[in-house]
């Protein structure tokens, strides 16, 4: 799995597994290509980087294609709110992304494995949809049967020290996360460019 990322960062010329040994970081040139050819990219077009912010984005999230361009079609068609705005907040409000938000995982990829394997709830529920959308005044918890498991050891220590977006807030004692607003990218965070990703689907 951690090849297969990498090998993707490569591709995207950017490094979005989230590892410190992230293979790009010691290559960063396509897979395939000679060490005489990486250096001799050929310019993008408009279509070429709308693609790979597009592919960036989807990977990152960890998206099947008709998943994405689900999200991407309901962005586009709502009412009253700037696209990739939307988009953001379709994407961010994820239950596998609001549980790598709230610091319960490393990864997006062992969030969801969590959330699969129903070690967290919503509202005090178990729930093992990764796709599920949380709300506003959602809480999500460790599932008492879980909390002994190796997976959370330490977590009430870590979650004390975590700087969570300020649209969640987090209860280190009780080892909670309460979401208190809609998801909103922090001043500074251009890690995604998701206009161009709307322009690449309205083409």
């Amino acid at each position: 799995m951690t090849r297969i990322a990498c090998k993707i960062c490569r591709r995207l010329g950017e490094s979005i597994c989230g590892r410190e040994k992230c293979a790009y970081k010691k290559r960063p040139y396509p897979p395939g290509k000679l060490i005489s050819e990486k250096k001799h990219r050929a310019p993008q077009t408009d279509y070429g980087r709308q693609f790979r912010e597009k592919q960036k984005v989807r990977n990152t999230y960890g998206l099947r294609e008709k998943q994405f361009a689900n999200y991407v079609e309901e962005a586009g068609s709502a009412q009253g709110s700037n696209p990739a705005e939307h988009l953001y907040e379709v994407l961010e409000s994820r239950f596998d992304n609001v549980v790598l938000r709230s610091g319960f995982a490393a990864s997006r990829a062992l969030a969801r494995q969590m959330v699969a394997h129903g070690h967290i709830t919503v509202n005090g529920r178990r729930a093992d949809i990764p796709s599920r959308r949380i709300k506003i005044g959602d809480v999500i918890a460790v599932r008492a049967g879980s909390k002994n498991s190796k997976l959370f050891e330490g977590l009430s220590e870590k979650l004390k020290a975590l700087t969570a977006p300020t649209w969640i807030k987090i209860d280190g004692e009780k080892m909670t996360a309460t979401v208190q607003g809609k998801p909103k990218a922090a001043a500074g965070d251009h890690m995604f460019n998701l206009t161009s990703v709307m322009e690449f689907y309205s083409r």
